[in-house]
């Protein structure tokens, strides 16, 4: 009987060694692929967890279609409330005890530096994290690729399109006190620079706080005809509706992160109006093929969900992922998935082109502008546009060169 087991186990050594299996990786097998995703179902941040629900609907719509290479899309979504402590334990659990291959996505600057530097040294890839912050790309590590604009690029086009097109002549910035707020007043500052001009007021918040009538009392006395704001929802709706009792009634500029028209509308009450801000992606009635299928994605898959630009940029920042995926063929490992990504050049989904290559994860560059008109509805009022901001000359003063 030992005769028979020893050769038995012979012969399945030579037929491993003859035929080798296809891929021995954390997270792959011959039928799925284990992603994992943190986003903020609950918090001060609840209304971007939209974007971790809409990445569960895309991976959906692929399994749908018979998955990649015969693989189908196994997919991990954990709570973190914006919460970086709730991040970290979460990477934690879906690396050591799901066994991800990769993360997708995942909402905030300050929780995705909590498990930054915890993914890359676990040789994790992670592909588009939901922040336009400059530390996934700058400087450039092996496994994370970026897809959001920069923060810092976004502020720069904004302002150029203040004082340029429109003739503003006094701009001050409402800023989270964060990474997040501070990229983007930095992107700002480097702009106003360039024209020859200064911020007539630079007010931060905290994410927590919720009477912001200082905040706008100190914005009124600077007497600016344009404010540019980078803070959350709940304080973008809080500081219009005080300015509206303050009768303080500048030009309201904003990021991307407040680009949900449909919501902020409501939540203002209608004081969205005529707010111009920057996009990352396709507008939400755009007639894009693409939209046009992950809307009917989003009604067959995720029909509780309400369609708007944080579900589908779900899709946006998982898209360059997919692709790689699917280029890295059968053989997919952490390292045949980073050889793919870094050959996408020009690869466009719903969001901007995108183009890595060695030494280059920040793949996108540009965003256009949007304004709201009534009922909540955008309006495109600039294309897509290139920065041209120096990035070394701005994060030089932000201390990181």
């Amino acid at each position: 009987m030992k005769r028979y087991s020893l050769m038995v186990l012979c012969v399945m050594v030579l037929l491993l060694g003859a035929a080798p299996l296809v891929c021995a990786e954390r997270g792959v097998t011959d039928t799925e692929i284990r992603i994992g995703q943190w986003g903020p179902q609950t918090g001060p941040a609840a209304l971007w967890g939209a974007v971790a629900r809409g990445t569960g609907c895309y991976f959906d719509m692929i399994n749908d279609e018979g998955g990649i290479h015969g693989r189908k899309i196994t997919y991990y979504l954990r709570d973190d409330g914006y919460m970086p402590p709730r991040t970290k334990a979460i990477a934690k659990e879906l690396l050591e005890d799901k066994q991800v291959f990769a993360f997708a996505s995942g909402v905030g600057t300050a929780p995705g530096m909590a498990v930054k530097k915890y993914l890359e040294t676990n040789k994790v890839p992670w592909v588009g994290p939901a922040t336009g912050s400059s530390h996934w790309g700058y400087p450039p590590t092996r496994y994370l690729f970026a897809d959001y604009p920069l923060y810092i690029d976004e502020a720069a086009i904004l302002v150029n399109y203040a004082v340029k097109t429109m003739g503003k002549k006094r701009i001050a910035f409402f800023y989270q006190n964060d990474d997040y707020g501070k990229e983007g007043l930095a992107g700002a500052e480097y702009a106003l620079e360039k024209l020859g001009m200064k911020l007539v007021a630079a007010v931060s918040a905290e994410p927590l706080d919720t009477d912001l009538s200082s905040h706008c009392m100190k914005l009124k006395a600077a007497e600016p005809d344009v404010v540019i704001m980078w803070v959350l929802p709940k304080h973008g709706a809080i500081i219009l509706g005080t300015a509206a009792k303050l009768g303080f009634k500048p030009q309201w500029m904003t990021t991307s992160t407040l680009s949900d028209t449909d919501i902020m509308y409501k939540i203002t009450k209608g004081l969205f109006k005529d707010v111009i801000y920057t996009s990352f992606g396709e507008l939400i009635d755009s007639p894009h093929p693409l939209m046009l299928k992950y809307k009917k994605a989003q009604e067959k898959f995720a029909a509780q969900d309400r369609w708007g630009i944080f579900f589908y940029a779900g899709f946006l920042f998982a898209e360059p992922m997919v692709e790689a995926i699917k280029k890295a063929g059968r053989n997919l490992t952490a390292e045949t998935f980073v050889d793919a990504m870094e050959t996408l050049k020009d690869f466009q989904g719903i969001g901007p082109k995108l183009t890595y290559g060695p030494g280059q994860r920040q793949g996108a560059r540009s965003s256009f502008l949007a304004k709201v008109t009534e009922g909540g509805k955008p309006v495109k009022v600039m294309d897509w546009m290139e920065s041209d901001v120096d990035l070394k000359a701005v994060l030089k003063k932000l201390g990181r060169l």
